[in-house]
């Protein structure tokens, strides 16, 4: 592999970071209890890339373009789960607020443990049918005639990596900045709603997609 291909790739990985998706909206909506959380949740989504570039260098992640029933559930988990942690989010806020979580007649944000967040970045990316048909359809084109497939897979994948998480990282550190300056509760409570309504309507957006394919 050329070092102009490399860049190449990393010009149109740094361009598919940049269309927000579930993961950017889920690191969003963690940021906004802890940075460290919303970090974590960046470098769980990027370990699930990973997952998926071994996938493709393995040949296992062909099934994905093959089978279009397996496509089918799998959307449909991943939309299901984003829905989930949707509700969930709104419920638990609910609850905190009533709670009294509230400082100083405001409301504290949601707390994420660090391995939580981890683990939702985690599996909203391994549920993500999206990540694996994106390698299959552009990986190939990177990989040099009679080349270690897998090797190069995941030269590639650590590319994309690298850089969906360093862009995540950024969203989360700014996403908890601004909250310093949006924590009156009237804000605070339409962006914990707003943020949970968007993975909200996401996952049930996905799961219906899924289901009619």
């Amino acid at each position: 592999m050329t070092l102009v291909s490399l860049i190449g790739f990393a010009g149109l990985c740094l361009m598919l970071a940049l269309i927000p998706g579930p993961d950017t909206f889920l690191v969003l909506r963690i940021s906004l209890s802890n940075v460290r959380s919303g970090i974590a949740a960046g470098l769980g989504s990027g370990t699930g890339t990973l997952v998926w570039a071994a996938l493709v260098g393995l040949g296992l992640a062909a099934i994905l373009e093959q089978s279009a029933e397996v496509f089918r559930w799998i959307k449909i988990a991943g939309g299901v789960y984003l829905l989930y942690l949707g509700v969930s989010s709104f419920l638990k806020a609910r609850k905190a607020a009533k709670e009294g979580m509230a400082a100083d007649g405001g409301q504290e944000p949601l707390r994420y443990s660090k391995r939580a967040a981890y683990g939702s970045g985690l599996l909203s990316t391994l549920l993500n049918p999206k990540v694996g048909l994106f390698y299959l359809a552009v990986v190939p084109q990177f990989i040099p005639h009679n080349g270690n497939t897998l090797g190069m897979a995941m030269i590639l994948g650590v590319t994309l990596c690298i850089i969906g998480t360093l862009y995540l990282t950024t969203i989360a550190i700014l996403s908890y900045k601004a909250m310093k300056w949006l924590r009156k509760p009237k804000v605070n409570k339409a962006i914990e709603r707003g943020s949970s309504a968007v993975l909200a309507v996401l996952g049930v957006g996905v799961a219906a997609s899924g289901a009619t394919s």
